[in-house]
């Protein structure tokens, strides 16, 4: 076997590369297994709850040479996921060709996981050469129906979409995700919970399931970029859309709950109840421990920047001209606030909270002088 060779087990529930547990777990310690590479700020869409929606751009800069990207990646001996984001990857030609295509073949010849995100609306074509190397496809979903989409996904658009292409794009993401699924194609949806989209996440899920998602992703609404703006959940109120969720789902439908804004450690009832309900009582129902520098760092392949995620409002840890991904993380390890949410409780399996959700639900929680009040077999 060469050095970096892995064994590629199936992703299930029992087993999510990207989820921060194992290492921790295993090792010890965090280490770098995830990089997130940012290949593109264009989008055909301008979705109101775009967590990186200021970013977008009418043209792209110039990216670095993919060979300087992947010599980078080769560095990283711990290495086990490649995400890729936007902007839209899918929306340039060139940049699936010069970008893309590179990456996931040089992720199949090290064994390593790959997920791309995508909204799934464009031609099924633009897709069909590639698409069976990527691991995961993930793409949201926080519809009822085309008019949301209209409203939902042309919220911030400067141009005039009329609603016959806004519903013709709305139908081909759906009939895409049915095809690719039907194609063996590992498609995860994500929904984002807020007061519009709470009381109709059932309806969502039955959707993702009729899609033939693997998978249906649940997250909060990141306050970040376009969504500033936009109302969030109180903690009761999205405790009561999980319950409702769990209470009405589809059985043989994977539900994660990323970036879970509960913990352990809570002194209510209801949360320590919902965690042991999730980790223990429900069978395809997993809470991702959050990756976003704890085991990930994000990579701009234009500027070369290394950011904890493409979201956040952490500055900017270093760049890959001048550092190499290992040192850049073990920069970040030693950073102030990764000391401050770093915390971790093997007997109840949390490794802390999500840096957004920590200073939206949290601002005045120690998270590190707390402890787990519940312990799972």
């Amino acid at each position: 076997m060469e050095k970096y060779e892995m064994e590629k087990c199936r992703i299930t529930p029992d087993w999510d590369p990207w989820d921060a547990w194992y290492t921790r777990s295993e090792k010890g310690k965090y280490e770098l297994t995830s990089v997130e590479l940012t290949v593109t700020n264009l989008c055909n869409l301008r979705c109101e709850h775009c967590a990186v929606g200021e970013q977008l751009v009418e043209k792209d800069g110039i990216p670095i040479p993919i060979d300087f990207i992947l010599n980078r990646l080769d560095e990283i001996e711990t290495l086990q996921t490649i995400s890729i984001t936007g902007g839209e990857p899918i929306l340039s030609p060139k940049v699936v060709k010069e970008t893309i295509i590179p990456l996931l073949k040089y992720a199949k010849s090290r064994g390593i996981y790959t997920q791309i995100n995508s909204n799934l609306t464009l031609p099924l074509s633009r897709y069909e050469d590639w698409i069976e190397d990527v691991d995961v496809l993930h793409i949201s979903y926080n519809y009822r129906h085309a008019e949301d989409f209209y409203r939902m996904a042309f919220g911030n658009f400067r141009k005039e979409v009329s609603f016959e292409v806004a519903k013709s794009l709305f139908e081909r993401m759906k009939e895409n995700a049915r095809t690719l699924s039907k194609a063996g194609i590992f498609v995860s949806a994500e929904s984002f919970l807020s007061p519009f989209t709470a009381p109709y996440i059932v309806d969502m899920h039955q959707t993702i399931q009729e899609m033939g998602c693997k998978r249906h992703e649940v997250h909060p609404l990141y306050p970040s970029d376009f969504a500033k703006g936009m109302s969030l959940l109180t903690l009761q109120e999205y405790r009561e859309a999980i319950i409702h969720l769990l209470d009405h789902r589809h059985p043989d439908l994977w539900i994660l709950l990323g970036t879970l804004p509960f913990f352990p450690c809570s002194n209510q009832d209801e949360d320590l109840t919902l965690w042991k309900r999730i980790f223990v009582d429900e069978s395809n129902v997993t809470a991702r421990q959050d990756p976003d520098g704890r085991n990930r760092l994000n990579v701009n392949v234009f500027t070369g920047d290394v950011v904890v995620t493409d979201f956040g409002d952490i500055p900017v840890l270093g760049n890959i001209y001048k550092d190499s991904l290992t040192e850049v993380f073990e920069r970040w390890l030693a950073h102030p606030v990764a000391h401050k949410y770093h915390c971790y409780c093997q007997q109840a399996r949390c490794t802390g909270p999500n840096i957004l959700v920590a200073q939206t639900y949290y601002p005045d929680w120690v998270f590190k002088e707390r402890k787990a009040l519940i312990t799972l077999d």
